[in-house]
């Protein structure tokens, strides 16, 4: 297991070449601060390459013209090869990122699992359906590829992501580009190296599979180009907008995950030390940079102070050091800049009469940030996303207001409920409005491996699922004999 980043290079039809666009900023070890190199991104004319290249398998069939059990077979064998990297990717990916090696580590299983998984729908037969007719015919029902895809993922947990959508898009038959953030280029390449090999060895076209890498302008080169007939991206509202608005031009399918600002709704009956267990791993997994972290903690005015001080006794448990430390449970935010931001939100609240509760002691080197709750502030001031290790807390007096505070933001994507009586705590999780809403649980993997992931409000748009993604990538085409039918009932 080796985390030493390998220099920032892109894959365009079949060839590896050095990146050398300047993106005007620095790259840097979380741990210490230091300088790792200049971030670099993909010339525009290698962007240009890349679609050109997929939009030519794409038009050859070479791909999506394989029976749907040959393309699995293929992923099967790219699962097998991501696999082998997967600890390297985990320990690269936890250095780009910050996030301890301790939790990239279990999420490593979605970088093969997800090409398993693609291979086993195919093989199920999830892409065509037959519906029989009055007259015994049937109308069929195949699900076919748009295009070239595009997939653009951030930098929180990048190469899992990149492997969930673009082992989606090749099932789906899409020709696929991935676009990693340019914060944390390395684990996605490692991963782009392993399914670029054993898509080689399987004789493919170096254009089916392909990565890039830049910023935003890499991103709307790539999204807006009007032959890209498909987009899926996970990342801020902001970008978000940006590629939503370039695929409605061009009236393409986008896919949108864009965050959340989530809440943990403890109930009057809940038991104390899950309250806190809750809470505190809400707000530290993936070091608070996670789109289903804790934004609103929200508690019953007449237990408000027990259980905040235990939340805090919690946090302060936790060992505190280098990503790579096996021991450790939270690690520096993923660059000083991002810290910065994180800072200055968790000072507007402040600001805004807040109180900041900040009870982890972190190192004064490198980019680390104590996790923080901050009380006393209107709940009119907490409605955004911070992206950090940073949550306000409210208090309620009855469940109605409660509710109110949990689904008083824009966003709604996760939600979680605490309390002792399951029954109560699964009324109240109904009526809030969420894609997903954990009872009593704060992990990071979904309810069900088959359960959709779907977003409300500014949270995104369109579902993400191991179903719905490989879906999103198909438009259904239906054919079928009619036979003699005619409106008047004559042939």
């Amino acid at each position: 297991m080796s985390a030493r980043p390998e220099a920032v290079a892109d894959l365009v039809d079949g060839q590896w070449a050095a990146c050398a666009a300047p993106l005007g900023f620095t790259l840097q070890d979380p741990a210490t601060g230091e300088p790792v190199g200049a971030a670099v991104g993909s010339e525009p004319a290698r962007v240009e390459a890349a679609v050109a290249a997929a939009t030519a398998v794409h038009d050859s069939g070479a791909w999506s013209g394989l029976p749907a059990a040959a393309r699995a077979d293929v992923l099967d064998a790219v699962a097998t090869r991501v696999e082998a990297v997967g600890r390297d990717i985990a320990a690269v990916e936890s250095f780009a990122t910050g996030v301890p090696i301790s939790q990239t580590m279990p999420l490593s299983v979605i970088l093969g699992g997800a090409f398993r998984l693609a291979a086993m729908q195919l093989r199920e037969g999830w892409l065509s359906s037959a519906m029989p007719r009055e007259d015994g015919r049937l109308a069929h029902v195949d699900r076919l590829p748009w295009g070239p895809a595009a997939c653009v993922v951030p930098w929180n947990a990048p190469a899992p992501m990149a492997a969930h959508k673009a082992a989606n898009a090749l099932a789906a038959g899409c020709p696929t580009i991935v676009k990693p953030s340019e914060y944390a280029p390395y684990g996605t390449q490692l991963l782009a190296r392993a399914v670029h090999e054993a898509l080689a060895g399987a004789g493919l076209p170096g254009g089916l599979f392909q990565l890039v890498h830049g910023d935003a302008g890499t991103g709307a080169r790539l999204v807006g180009d009007p032959r890209v007939r498909a987009v899926s991206f996970t990342g801020g509202l902001s970008g978000g907008r940006a590629v939503a608005a370039a695929c409605a031009y061009d009236i393409k399918p986008v896919q949108l995950e864009l965050g959340g600002n989530n809440p943990l709704v403890v109930l009057p009956d809940a038991d104390t030390a899950t309250a806190a267990r809750a809470a505190a791993d809400l707000l530290t997994t993936l070091n608070g940079q996670w789109c289903r972290a804790l934004g609103r903690l929200i508690l019953p005015a007449g237990r408000a102070a027990e259980i905040l001080d235990a939340t805090l006794e919690r946090l302060a448990t936790l060992r505190v050091g280098a990503p790579l430390d096996p021991e450790t449970d939270f690690g520096p935010l993923v660059h000083s800049g991002h810290r910065d931001e994180v800072i200055a939100a968790r000072d507007a609240l402040v600001g805004h009469g807040g109180t900041a509760h900040a009870p982890l002691t972190v190192p004064e080197q490198g980019n680390y940030l104590s996790p923080t709750l901050v009380t006393g502030v209107d709940p009119a001031h907490t409605t955004h996303e911070i992206f950090g290790p940073v949550a306000a807390v409210h208090t309620y007096e009855s469940v109605d207001e409660a509710v109110a505070l949990a689904n008083g933001t824009p966003y709604g994507l996760e939600a979680y409920v605490t309390g002792t009586d399951e029954d109560a705590a699964l009324a109240v999780a109904r009526r809030l409005r969420a894609g997903e809403v954990k009872v009593n649980g704060s992990s990071v993997m979904s309810l069900h491996l088959f359960t959709p992931r779907p977003a409300w409000g500014l949270s995104g748009y369109s579902e993400e699922g191991t179903a719905e993604t490989l879906r999103f990538f198909t438009n259904p085409r239906v054919v079928g004999v009619e036979g003699g039918f005619a409106l008047h009932g004559r042939p």
